[in-house]
């Protein structure tokens, strides 16, 4: 039997960081994964081939809209292959698994394909799709097997016309009208992709805005913004029912007032949230205990009731992201290594991939009155940068909150052109405690969006922005 320091099951970013990471620190390490392609939901069929979409449809939408305005004349009409984009799409995805498999085979991690389930607290087994079933054992396991899209108790899931975002990223066609139930960030961003294309978009939201658990004021923008762009939205709008009729999607919904909508579309994509994956790994054989919402108990370590089992990303508690779960994945790694680590959850950044991109850190303004603390704002518009007119993507804003007394930056959200990347400053700046006159003493380099963050700083520091 082949025996391990660590054995990880799953290679989604937390598992096949951790395997990495084990094995930096010296330990033979083995990763378990049950698909024949490593990198998880993230790579295969999430933030990789979600982004590839998002950009090419981006780029065909700029040919169409904006090409003529930069003095770019484009003779005969501009086509979409849909095929050929899905193609290239699955290109950067193969491309990057096999990236993961040789960063296994450079760091000389043993990868077993096949579903792994404990047998006891020391032992899987391991179930490929084709052969026997083989068992090794490990002296610490990382459970690391990620989450699966959730659905609504009344919804059949047929993946053919009522699809989850797997399927919405593999289409064969462009939707007449796809109607997305739920206005969270993967809802929008493949609502912004098929709008893009062509389809008519239809995003029905339980809640009185769409991405809720981001700042207000992102949430308003982005709305404002993605009306401009032609998409719907019914806001405060209960599904109660949907119904496939040949290939046609029979969405029935209750407003706030209880006044019944029906809606028809050729596709519905349910996009209400993703739910932690345990199916299948037996984790009552080695008494590891689950939540009430079916996560990985553990603890501020992230080790479960039993000592030498840990949990990581989405299978435990916390925002489901693909960084986080690495800066977990990292972290275990490192206790088990006997070191002592540290996350500061409040400064995992969250970043919607629409464009403008959204990005936030840190407190909301909602969460900053709900505890009582007293903080000032300061907000500085895209459209007031000589690089947002220079490249006509002048919707969005920073703003920047900082507490009253001590000046300390406690939250920063933004809307604009670069904004997934302009968020690293902020999360650096907020690591190290800076106040918001710290971050409008740094020089920005001009033409740039990130002068916006300076701006924003300004504003929040003495009400003194310089360009508005």
């Amino acid at each position: 039997m082949n025996q391990y320091d660590v054995a990880v099951i799953g290679s989604g970013p937390g598992g096949y960081v951790a395997a990495i990471r084990c094995a930096q620190l010296g330990m033979k390490t083995a990763i378990i994964e049950k698909y024949s392609t490593l990198g998880g939901t993230c790579l295969n069929v999430g933030c990789i081939p979600s982004k590839a979409l998002l950009d090419s449809s981006h780029h065909y939408e700029e040919a169409i809209k904006h090409f003529e305005d930069h003095g770019i004349e484009i003779p005969g009409e501009i086509k979409i292959n849909l095929e050929k984009m899905i193609a290239r799409k699955q290109a950067v995805v193969d491309q990057t698994t096999k990236g993961i498999q040789f960063l296994m085979d450079k760091n000389k991690i043993d990868v077993f394909e096949g579903k792994g389930s404990f047998k006891d607290n020391t032992h899987i087994t391991i179930e490929p799709s084709k052969g026997q079933p083989q068992t090794i054992e490990a002296k610490n396991i990382i459970i690391a097997t990620g989450s699966k899209p959730s659905t609504l108790p009344f919804i059949k899931l047929d993946k053919e016309r009522v699809i989850t975002s797997t399927e919405a990223l593999k289409l064969k066609e462009i939707p007449a009208h796809m109607i997305i139930i739920g206005g969270g960030v993967i809802g929008l961003e493949l609502g912004q992709v098929y709008k893009r294309l062509g389809s008519e978009v239809t995003v029905v939201e339980y809640m009185d805005r769409i991405i809720p658990t981001m700042d207000a004021a992102l949430s308003k923008e982005l709305l404002k913004v993605l009306k401009k762009q032609k998409v719907k939205f019914l806001l405060s709008h209960k599904v109660k029912s949907v119904e496939r009729k040949k290939n046609e999607v029979i969405i029935k919904a209750d407003d706030k007032k209880g006044v019944e909508v029906i809606l028809k579309g050729d596709y519905c994509l349910v996009s209400v949230g993703r739910r932690p994956y345990t199916d299948g790994l037996n984790a009552e054989a080695a008494g590891v205990q689950l939540d009430d919402m079916g996560r990985v108990a553990v603890n501020n370590n992230l080790q479960t009731n039993i000592p030498n089992i840990y949990a990581i990303g989405d299978v435990v508690k916390g925002a489901m992201l693909a960084h986080k779960a690495e800066e977990e994945g990292t972290m275990v790694a490192e206790i088990i290594a006997g070191q002592k680590p540290h996350i500061d959850y409040n400064l995992i950044p969250g970043v919607v991939y629409t464009w403008p991109e959204v990005a936030s850190v840190g407190k909301t303004e909602e969460e900053l009155k709900e505890a009582g603390v007293e903080y000032k704002s300061g907000q500085f518009p895209m459209r007031a940068l000589g690089r947002s007119r220079a490249s006509m993507d002048i919707d969005g804003f920073v703003k920047i909150l900082a507490d009253k007394k001590t000046d300390e930056v406690l939250g920063v959200h933004m809307i604009g052109a670069r904004c997934a990347d302009l968020i690293a400053e902020a999360v650096t700046a907020m690591e190290f405690r800076a106040s918001a006159e710290d971050i409008s003493r740094m020089s920005h380099a001009h033409p740039t969006y990130a002068e916006a963050v300076k701006e924003a700083a300004l504003a929040a520091t003495d009400d003194r922005a310089l360009h508005i």
